[in-house]
């Protein structure tokens, strides 16, 4: 009777040991996630990985669980596609979601880039089916133009870089004595547009960049307030 009580114990630690073996090899296995299923994944349960959606894209982040599990900094990311939230640093309400809706170019482009920061560190777990993937998990017209963008926003992005790397910007420095400050050792410093920003970021910034003479009256150029007209550094608050 005890031979037989230990063979029906093992078989049943046997059972249990199959059950999650197979349950690990289905997550480890790409497949197809609804939302719902996704939000069991979110490290409350310690039995289960912890997995997260970017752009659709499913991951396995249970490796860093100090991170993505409860109480870590990334943990609102667990059980979720919060793409928006990887730009917007909204992490509470309306925030945690997947629509991109009112990004700029390099917003979109920055989310891509973390998709693929996530393809490369972690495991990849299958596709959630909703906006980015229908259910076939063939890629939405939404995800191919996401995609468009960032691509835009990359090439728009390296054009300015290009640009700027014409005009050197000027050397800064700053200190709570002190304030601020803004020098050439070629030219003159000037406050100039950055145009790409609208496409990138939809908003405009400048810079600080150091012009010869002879080129101080091109339009848009903006004196430093208070400084010289020929001053090679300027106070700035």
């Amino acid at each position: 009777m005890v031979l037989g009580a230990r063979l029906l114990l093992g078989l049943a630690l046997l059972a249990a040991l199959l059950a999650v073996v197979l349950q690990l090899y289905r997550l480890r296995k790409p497949r197809l996630w609804t939302k719902e299923e996704l939000a069991v994944y979110n490290g409350t349960d310690e039995s289960l990985p912890i997995l997260l959606g970017i752009l659709g894209s499913v991951f396995d982040v249970t490796k860093g669980k100090s991170n993505y599990g409860p109480g870590g900094g990334y943990h609102h990311f667990a059980g979720r596609d919060a793409s928006r939230a990887f730009v917007s640093g909204n992490f509470t309400g309306d925030g945690l979601t997947d629509s991109l809706q009112g990004l700029s170019s390099m917003e979109v482009n920055s989310i891509v880039d973390w998709r693929k920061f996530y393809f490369e560190r972690y495991i990849f777990a299958g596709k959630i089916v909703g906006r980015y993937y229908d259910d076939e998990g063939n890629p939405t017209k939404y995800l191919k133009g996401i995609e468009m963008k960032a691509k835009r926003g990359a090439q728009l992005l390296e054009k300015q870089k290009s640009e700027e790397a014409k005009i050197p910007s000027c050397n800064s420095k700053w200190s709570q004595q002190e304030g601020g400050e803004v020098w050439c050792e070629t030219g003159y410093p000037r406050l100039v547009r950055r145009p790409g920003d609208i496409a990138l970021t939809g908003q405009v910034s400048q810079r600080c960049a150091c012009y010869k003479e002879e080129e101080l009256d091109k339009a848009g150029l903006v004196v430093y307030e208070g400084c010289d007209y020929l001053s090679t550094s300027c106070k700035v608050s």
